[in-house]
């Protein structure tokens, strides 16, 4: 089934449409923006990003909250809805959720992601090479988990106040990254991001010392270059687990700046 829905993003108006996908047969949604060029036979390669939002949340408030499709009109955007599932705040899990590592509800999120990269790569001119995920919270530890179980996908990860789950951080393999943490995150404390940004920068081969790459707002923005091109971006703000307003434009520069090799 196809829908659309208008989001209003100051004095622009960008529709998305609406795509459903049975995944063992379980009806899935999410909203989709497509370029027109994209949609050509002859079009050119779009860029793809999928955006995940955190625990109890979802596609429409994903949409509202990353504006990545306002902000990249020329990209192929993806915000997914995610399904009931537990939190640290949802013990019983009726909000809706991403699974949380390899296995966890037979994988229904994993499944889900492939599903829709392949519908897309069907109907769609999209850049193999340039491929992103996003994510905040518990959408973010998805990005994370994607990156271990599709890294050959993407170009590059932009996870938001999330940390990956013990037992398969060595599945990780070097990749262009960039990682949004409040310092007073009341949930994913700083320390644990502090530690997975500190994971993530040996794994990239990054230099020690970082360099001024943007400062928006409350956000620091911190480059870590890497000789072999898997550089590190750290956006740090004096904030809780809330998502910044400012943090967006940084990724999609961020993303725009990569390409797999």
């Amino acid at each position: 089934m196809v829908g659309w829905l208008a989001l209003r993003s100051g004095a622009a108006e960008s529709a998305l449409v609406t795509r459903e996908w049975a995944v063992d047969g379980v009806v899935r949604k999410a909203l989709v923006q497509v370029p027109a060029a994209a949609q050509q036979p002859t079009g050119a390669a779009a860029p793809v990003v999928f955006a995940f939002h955190g625990h109890g949340g979802g596609m429409v408030q994903a949409a509202r909250s990353f504006r990545v499709h306002s902000l990249w009109p020329e990209a192929v955007v993806v915000y997914m809805q995610g399904l009931p599932t537990k939190g640290m705040t949802d013990p019983e899990g009726k909000l809706p959720g991403w699974q949380k590592s390899p296995g966890d509800y037979a994988d229904r999120d994993l499944k889900f992601f492939d599903a829709v990269f392949s519908t897309l790569k069907k109907e769609n001119q999209v850049n193999a090479k340039r491929v992103f995920s996003m994510g905040h919270s518990n959408g973010g530890q998805f990005t994370y988990l994607l990156w271990a179980m599709r890294g050959d996908v993407f170009a590059a990860m932009a996870p938001s106040a999330a940390a990956p789950g013990l037992g398969w951080f060595e599945k990780l393999e070097p990749k262009p990254a960039l990682h949004v943490a409040g310092t007073h995150d009341e949930l994913v404390k700083f320390a644990v991001q502090e530690r997975t940004m500190n994971v993530v920068k040996k794994l990239n081969h990054c230099a020690a010392e970082g360099e001024a790459w943007a400062q928006v707002g409350p956000i620091t923005g911190t480059l870590y270059r890497a000789t072999g091109g898997t550089p590190f971006v750290s956006l740090i703000y004096p904030g809780t687990h809330k998502y910044p307003a400012e943090a967006p434009a940084l990724i999609v520069r961020f993303f725009k700046e990569q390409t797999a090799p």
